[in-house]
């Protein structure tokens, strides 16, 4: 049976969930060590509306030992009926200072970065599931090759919040 400390835990990450009205799907998938050039990061999602807008996010958790001081990703979205949108897409990482952005107090930071819907909100106007696919995109300055394994990223998310636009 678990302990005081464990009950807490859970009770209050069940508090902490439920407080977050605006999402509607938030799911994270661990990168093993190294997230490898070659590894693609998936996501499932049977969104509830076809009509209502959406706001969607990568979500990054990084630890000190990320080296860049930004991120290319590969994201593609899969639609129900097989239409297929790919974005490379570029995300700021740290300062100039190479002070990691991010929140967290520990030496995890997590970053939550906008990947459709800053401009006008998405609407997912095709009933059914839709897959997310995101790759790293990574080059070390002066590389043609891309880095084989990209270190100090621990999680990969995908979020979808509503919006009140």
């Amino acid at each position: 049976m678990p302990n005081k400390s464990a009950w807490f835990a859970i009770i209050l990450a069940i508090f902490l969930s439920s407080c977050d009205s605006n999402q509607v799907f938030d799911e994270y998938k661990s990168v093993p060590n190294e997230w490898q050039k070659d590894s693609i990061i998936s996501f499932k999602v049977n969104p509830p509306d076809s009509i209502k807008p959406y706001n969607l996010f990568v979500n990054i958790r990084n630890t000190n030992s990320y080296k860049f001081n930004n991120l290319f990703l590969i994201v593609e979205m899969v639609y129900p009926h097989g239409r297929t949108i790919k974005d490379t897409l570029e995300y700021q990482m740290a300062k100039p200072n190479g002070e990691l952005l991010g929140e967290g107090l520990t030496d995890i930071k997590e970053n939550k970065l906008w990947y459709k819907g800053y401009d006008k909100p998405f609407v997912f106007d095709e009933k059914g599931d839709y897959n997310i696919n995101i790759q790293h995109a990574m080059r070390n300055n002066g590389d043609i090759n891309g880095v084989d394994k990209l270190e100090g990223i621990t999680d990969v998310g995908f979020r979808i919040e509503t919006t009140s636009k």
